[in-house]
């Protein structure tokens, strides 16, 4: 019991813990579910009246599933890998008996009876839904109420907003959120903290609010590689071993580099400079021609299945939408199936030819986004470097590398070919070791 005191005693020191190690404390019985829930919820009270992440705190529902998780401990009946961690879900996902609401005005809201295919996993792995995250309305660009943890003059990105803050806060260790364009890996990058999407596909969308399917990824929000990897293990249903390997085979690409701030780049440049003195082969590639046309193939495709699932509820209540989607849905409903098919073919073409050049490295490294966390929060800011890789359906990463003058995050963006999504992990072990950011909000 002495352990256990211990770690009660130092609660504020708690909701600072990552997945793998509030785990492996729970396990130990040296730290009770109970004590991390209430170390968030802590937190939230203190921070959410100004950075406005969450929607709606289960906190009774919280405590009452961590005090059962709880007992399960005591008697060593532990549920499985994410046993007791809390964890957010952004206001796409269905979890049942809580509002989805989408960001949207009521005529959208509904309370599901079920959960996400992704929340049912994490559940039954152990972990407790604390409650539903912000995020732009239908997962589009019209901005959430949401701040950044670092500078709440600026925007956290988006359109999983809420999720991000709330882990860069330290409201909460884990947080699902969704990519169609970059919508994990902007907002990560903004509020300094991991966002990983795996290859389309491998984790299932049901349940979550489509914006489109051809393109939809789930995606997770951690602290550090290790734990995006142990929460990517759940919602796969793989194992997979996160450690850092020998120095990797990284690719650069020029073109992407150029489409960054002078800032970012240079900072991107400086951070492979120092990878390879740490042992890692840099190598410049060229990306296929099908590249330049992949983010106007991308956005059809985007608009038009967009369009496709909206346009029953468009046509009741179009002045009910914000401007931003309402304007993807209307250029969505006039774009043909002719446009369309060829849209998709092109994106498709994107895919196999640019999978030769990742295949043959490690990791492609890139800006994840082209300036920091821009100021206002008007807009979530630009997704055109995260977007070719969710066009294509490939495995992306974002991890925190630095710090500007001014003291907003810098980030990073690892990349690797389609079904390859745990070799990036590893990659991005080793990149994370040679980083070492460890730096949180002054909160």
């Amino acid at each position: 019991m002495g352990g256990l005191r211990e770690e009660l005693d130092g609660s504020a020191d708690l909701a600072a813990l990552g997945v793998g190690e509030a785990g492996e404390r729970i396990r130990r019985g040296t730290l009770s579910p109970v004590a991390l829930v209430e170390a968030c919820l802590e937190r939230i009270r203190a921070l959410d009246g100004t950075l406005e992440a969450w929607v709606h705190v289960d906190e009774k529902g919280a405590l009452a599933v961590a005090r059962e998780r709880a007992r399960e401990s005591a008697r060593a009946a532990v549920r499985g890998p994410l046993h007791g961690i809390p964890f957010a879900v952004k206001d796409i996902f269905d979890v049942a008996g809580l509002p989805t609401t989408a960001g949207a005005r009521a005529f959208a809201h509904r309370r599901p009876g079920e959960d996400a295919a992704s929340v049912a996993l994490l559940r039954a792995a152990g972990a407790i839904v604390l409650g539903k995250t912000h995020t732009t309305q239908f997962a589009y660009r019209d901005p959430a109420p949401t701040r950044n943890p670092w500078n709440r003059a600026h925007t956290p990105g988006g359109s999983s907003s809420g999720s991000a803050a709330a882990v860069a806060a330290r409201m909460v260790p884990l947080a699902l959120g969704s990519q169609t364009v970059g919508s994990v890996l902007r907002p990560a990058a903004y509020c300094g903290v991991v966002g990983f999407k795996p290859t389309h596909g491998l984790v299932s969308t049901t349940g979550v609010i489509p914006l489109a399917g051809s393109l939809d990824h789930v995606g997770v929000f951690t602290r550090g590689v290790a734990d995006a990897g142990l929460v990517f293990s759940v919602l796969a249903r793989q194992r997979v071993a996160v450690e850092p390997g020998n120095p990797p085979r990284l690719a650069l690409a020029p073109e992407v580099l150029r489409r960054a701030s002078r800032e970012v780049a240079a900072h991107v440049q400086a951070t492979a400079d120092a990878f390879a003195r740490a042992g890692a082969t840099l190598t410049e590639v060229k990306l296929p021609r099908s590249f330049d046309g992949i983010h106007a193939a991308g956005q059809t495709v985007l608009e038009s299945e967009a369009a496709a699932f909206h346009e029953p509820l468009f046509a009741k209540y179009a002045d009910q939408y914000g401007p931003e989607i309402r304007k993807l849905v209307e250029r969505g409903l006039t774009i043909s199936a002719v446009t369309y098919l060829g849209a998709n073919r092109a994106r498709l073409a994107f895919r196999e030819e640019v999978m030769e050049v990742l295949a043959a490295h490690d990791a492609l490294l890139t800006p994840t986004a082209p300036t920091p966390a821009p100021e206002g929060l008007a807009s979530t800011g630009d997704a055109s470097l995260c977007a070719p890789w969710s066009f294509a359906g490939v495995p992306a990463i974002s991890l925190p590398s630095g710090l500007t003058p001014s003291g907003l995050p810098l980030a990073i963006q690892l990349v690797q070919a389609a079904g390859a999504s745990a070799r990036l992990l590893s990659v991005a072990a080793w990149c994370e070791r040679q980083v070492a950011f460890t730096r949180s909000p002054g909160l």
